[in-house]
């Protein structure tokens, strides 16, 4: 019979982000998303960028994560994340700051490629993290755009 929970830790190098039973995780792995319930096989896995999500018996739970591995053990999963961010601790307006600076960057004609490519990569980050702070509020992105600029 298979186990109806697992125990769940996301980490970063400075601290513990989130430690708790859960009974279904999705994680941004590089090459896509991986769905974890209880039993699932071992592996191991680079981490992509992008919305993580967790189950336990109060409900669905976001964070944004960035980079990192991640390790399926029986009845234990850690993501080892370069950063991460619960939805409810992410700065939506300090992200939108970041975007638009980004933006204006990538707008300016002749922008070189050593700076362009981190400034897509700006964008990259803080789109995730408006999409996982609107699902804290219960706000899509666009939503919250829509919101915040009216």
């Amino acid at each position: 019979m298979l186990p109806d929970s697992f125990k769940f830790e996301l980490v970063t190098p400075e601290r513990r982000v989130v430690q708790a039973t859960v009974v279904a995780a999705e994680i941004p792995a590089s090459e896509g998303y991986i769905g974890v319930l209880p039993g699932h096989a071992p592996l191991l896995g680079a981490m992509g960028m992008g919305e993580l999500s967790y189950r336990d018996a109060q409900g669905t739970h976001y964070a944004a994560v960035f980079g990192g591995y991640v390790e399926v053990l029986a009845g234990r999963v850690i993501v080892l994340a370069e950063t991460a961010e619960r939805a409810e601790e992410i700065n939506a307006d300090r992200a939108r700051a970041a975007r638009e600076t980004a933006r204006k960057i990538l707008a300016t004609p002749g922008t070189p490629e050593e700076t362009a490519g981190p400034a897509r990569e700006a964008i990259a980050r803080a789109e995730i993290r408006l999409k996982v702070a609107g699902q804290a509020s219960g706000v899509s992105a666009r939503g919250a755009e829509a919101v915040h600029s009216a």
